[in-house]
């Protein structure tokens, strides 16, 4: 079995229910030398011919380093601890971003789902790599591209949560797939750890990471966070 944690170096990628994508893709290629080159070929020929400067290169390139997981953070630390604010986020996730001064004009619909008891969420894209990079940031996981986990998280997410991320679901608990389009993107607010009903959402904010938030992956729990090596 291919483990998906092999690829766990990110990079980037232009990247979403089985709905119908708007646009084609190629094969991911590996081969990133080649793409690296051409790209900056690319690059050069246009700056050559006044489309661009390699100054707004470099502040472009500033600007999506600065795009991280702490955005997609402080939506859900806000979730927690704001249950009005929950409910914009769950009816409208542009609009509650928006509330949040969080830029998400390249997502066409931010659609965010909640993990309960009841039911667990992950997320995949099934036809390339559609991430919400605004909000997670511009560097998708690469196991996320993968072709291992595009196709086997959707014929069984049980099984690759627990197999490739040592994630257990609950039999009692239903495990849901959101398959991204070109037009929505997904977000999961994972279940809030016990033992954090007193903390500030600043605090709450250290217990969330990336993958808790495509859902292949559980918050840190507070004994995590204060536990020494």
């Amino acid at each position: 079995m291919t483990n998906l944690h092999e690829h766990n170096q990110a990079s980037p990628s232009d990247s979403e229910d089985l709905g119908t994508h708007d646009h084609s893709h190629d094969p991911i290629d590996d081969n990133e030398a080649y793409w690296a080159q051409k790209t900056q070929t690319i690059q050069k020929l246009l700056e050559q011919k006044g489309f661009f400067t390699a100054a707004e290169v470099r502040r472009e390139i500033e600007r999506q380093d600065s795009v991280t997981p702490m955005l997609g953070a402080r939506l859900v630390a806000r979730a927690w601890v704001d249950p009005d604010f929950k409910q914009r986020l769950l009816a409208d996730g542009k609009a509650a971003c928006q509330e949040m001064n969080i830029d998400t004009v390249e997502i066409k619909r931010l659609q965010v789902v909640e993990n309960t008891p009841q039911v667990h969420h992950v997320v995949v894209c099934t036809l390339c790599s559609c991430y919400p990079r605004a909000i997670l940031g511009y560097h998708p996981p690469s196991w996320y591209k993968s072709t291992a986990y595009r196709n086997r998280v959707v014929v069984d997410p049980r099984g690759v949560l627990e197999e490739e991320f040592g994630t257990i679901i609950p039999k009692t608990v239903e495990v849901r797939v959101m398959d991204s389009t070109a037009d929505t993107r997904y977000l999961v607010i994972p279940l809030r750890p016990q033992g954090t009903e007193s903390w500030s959402e600043t605090d709450l904010i250290s217990l969330i990471n990336r993958d808790s938030m495509i859902g292949v992956s559980f918050t840190k729990s507070p004994e995590q966070l204060t536990s020494k090596p």
